[in-house]
């Protein structure tokens, strides 16, 4: 009786830390190979995107920005962080920096404050 309560405890273990970890993996919809925003915390409402600098985010993204995505692809010498800043091409402070992989649903320092971002090789 113990032994099946105790595969029985593990297969529900098992199941559980799957959803969690596909649950994790889905939170931020964000293309392989781009750096995302969206307008609301935990990667809601509308995003942007993309897979190279910018230094002037659109009108509706700037100042707006609420959470962030890197999904960016990482190797030797790649630029592979991204690094945003609170004024259009990458002037005045940075808000945030992430490194590859990196998914931020939300930032109280950061929150509605970019204005342009650049690909670097760290933070």
């Amino acid at each position: 009786m113990k032994r099946i309560l105790a595969v029985s405890a593990a297969a529900l273990l098992a199941v559980t830390a799957g959803l969690a970890l596909s649950t994790a993996a889905r939170a931020a919809d964000c293309p392989s190979g781009e750096f995302c925003v969206w307008e609301h915390a935990n990667f809601g409402g509308q995003r942007a995107n993309w897979s190279g600098d910018d230094g002037w985010w659109e009108s509706w993204i700037s100042d707006g920005d609420s959470s962030w995505a890197n999904h960016g692809i990482s190797g030797p010498g790649i630029k592979d962080h991204v690094k945003v800043y609170d004024s259009a091409w990458q002037g005045g402070s940075m808000t945030i920096c992430l490194s590859p992989g990196q998914e931020v649903g939300y930032s109280g320092a950061a929150n509605d404050r970019g204005d342009s971002h650049i690909w670097s090789t760290g933070c």
